[in-house]
């Protein structure tokens, strides 16, 4: 029996989610988001899934060539685009798609020569202020781009939404109407809408939408409405021993948690080195054969302590989820004073990845 911790990836859980996203935006087409190794659920296992999709989005040159070797031929762009000329090259040999965000990436376009032609996607910035062009050099940049010999024609225009996960902010508006405005005119398909705009700003839903955490399960918004998605990753693990301390008796590294009465302890096999949070706080809760027990104590590199008390047939080697079916990631990042996207991007190489398919009926 092996005591490693391992995740599982309900591949029927993305199926059903990118039907949600097609309710939503009936009428758009679909990038989808898997960058980051898809969240942390498996570069090559999602776009293996989602391989009918209209595009892929990645943020860097090498996770689109790992895509195009594996013999995906749609269309792939890189979020972060390119930095220098070699990466620029790598692009067009392998028929990668790049968002142009900088002065120094025209330049780099304008110098170039070749036969093969690369896809743009212009991007302007509309208050994330990260990446993109202003609105005053946005027109101005894209006539430069219609001159170079390079680019495909017509061009894509696109945008990031701030703070479309807060409902009730007049900001994500703006930021919509500063972007139709500048565009109007221009030849080229537009997109605007992450997660968060597909499901609450109707208003950013152009010719392709960008859906990335809501693809996995996960609502992209800061309040607590409940989605019809499918949560897509869990994390197991197993008992691995089981004691009983006395009242008074510290538990773990630096003794921060003390119990206030006979306590049965759980040690489960899984830490930080999994990816499980370090600051997961004192009674973050656990499933032990499908029942909610407590974490007391910190969390260690390889185990966790659970309190086994409320629980009274339990055994070494019973199952333990972390987060799951009837625990969502969302209440663990909250637990952890942290957001679902790092928990699932912070599964570690030795928690091994499985894929599991079940009828969401």
């Amino acid at each position: 029996m092996s005591t490693a911790a391992y995740a599982v990836i309900d591949t029927l859980a993305i199926k059903h989610n990118l039907s949600v996203i097609s309710q939503y935006a009936p009428q758009c087409k679909i990038m989808a988001v898997i960058k980051a190794n898809a969240y942390g659920h498996g570069l090559l296992t999602v776009a293996g899934v989602l391989q009918d999709v209209d595009a892929f989005a990645v943020a860097r040159v090498d996770e689109g060539i790992q895509l195009r070797q594996a013999g995906f031929t749609q269309s792939i762009t890189v979020l972060n685009g390119f930095v220098g000329e070699q990466e620029l090259n790598s692009m067009i040999q392998h028929n990668l798609d790049t968002v142009v965000h900088s002065e120094h990436q025209v330049e780099v376009l304008q110098r170039q020569q070749g036969k093969n032609l690369i896809s743009v996607w212009l991007k302007l910035d509309v208050g994330m202020n990260r990446l993109g062009f202003t609105v005053d050099d946005f027109t101005v940049i894209y006539q430069r781009l219609l001159k170079c010999a390079l680019v495909n024609r017509p061009l894509g225009l696109m945008t990031h939404l701030s703070c479309a996960d807060k409902v009730n902010d007049d900001i994500t508006l703006n930021q919509i109407a500063t972007f139709k405005d500048v565009v109007s005119g221009l030849a080229g398909e537009k997109s605007i809408a992450n997660s968060a705009g597909i499901i609450a700003w109707p208003e950013s839903l152009t010719d392709w939408v960008r859906p990335g955490i809501m693809l996995y399960g996960i609502s992209p918004l800061s309040d607590d409405r409940r989605l019809d998605l499918a949560p897509v990753m869990s994390l197991h693990s197993k008992l691995i021993a089981i004691k009983n301390i006395n009242s008074g008796e510290a538990v773990g590294y630096s003794g921060d948690w003390v119990s206030e009465k006979p306590t049965r302890l759980g040690i489960v096999a899984i830490g930080y080195g999994d990816g499980y949070p370090r600051y997961a706080r004192n009674g973050t809760p656990v499933l032990v054969n499908g029942k909610r027990v407590p974490l007391v104590g910190r969390v260690s590199m390889d185990m966790i302590t659970v309190d086994l008390s409320t629980l009274a047939h339990v055994k070494i080697g019973d199952p333990v989820t972390l987060w799951g079916q009837g625990l969502l990631v969302e209440e663990i990042a909250r637990c952890a004073q942290t957001i679902p996207y790092t928990l699932t991007c912070g599964i570690t190489q030795r928690v091994e990845i499985k894929t599991f398919s079940e009828d969401h009926g």
